[in-house]
């Protein structure tokens, strides 16, 4: 009879974390400062060809930190396709930040038909994810940039359709 009690104590702790990490997925909106972290960040592209962010400034940033491994960045990679094929003519910019290896990445970009240019980062960008305001240091992370090159917002965890344009459509 105790032993069901503690499992049922732990099972009640665990949904309580999981109900609160759910609804404080959005993190803060980080300071100037932050952002110019961001822009400053050089990582290697696929073809292992440095690439500052700071080339797409004065654009609408989307910068996702992703990896190949993790669920809620599978899903929300088709939906980032298909708004910069959608938007980019307006000014929308995505980058991905993928911590994971080369060949995976390469390999999940060719499957996914990503159309936006994407680099690859190490534990030192969830670093940098973390100044832009990832407390948890989490992925997916998403950090908006607006033209002015500030952050507009960042969400932790896969993002939606719905979300991403309420997030996207004022900054266009």
């Amino acid at each position: 009879m105790i032993r069901v009690a503690l499992y049922a104590f732990v099972a009640l702790i665990a949904l309580g974390a999981g109900l609160w990490a759910s609804s404080s997925r959005q993190t803060a909106v980080p300071s100037v400062n932050s952002a110019q972290v961001l822009w400053a960040l050089s990582l290697p592209d696929l073809n292992n060809q440095p690439q500052r962010l700071e080339q797409w400034r004065g654009k609408v940033v989307v910068v996702n930190f992703w990896a190949t491994w993790c669920e809620p960045c599978r899903k929300e990679i088709p939906l980032f396709v298909k708004m910069q094929e959608k938007h980019a003519a307006k000014g929308l910019q995505f980058v991905g930040i993928s911590i994971d290896q080369v060949d995976k990445t390469s390999e999940f970009a060719r499957n996914f038909k990503i159309n936006y240019p994407t680099l690859i980062g190490t534990f030192d960008a969830v670093e940098v994810s973390q100044k832009a305001g990832n407390q948890r240091r989490g992925l997916p992370f998403t950090v908006i940039l607006d033209r002015k090159g500030q952050i507009a917002a960042t969400e932790l965890g896969g993002v939606t359709q719905e979300k991403l344009d309420a997030l996207i459509a004022p900054l266009l």
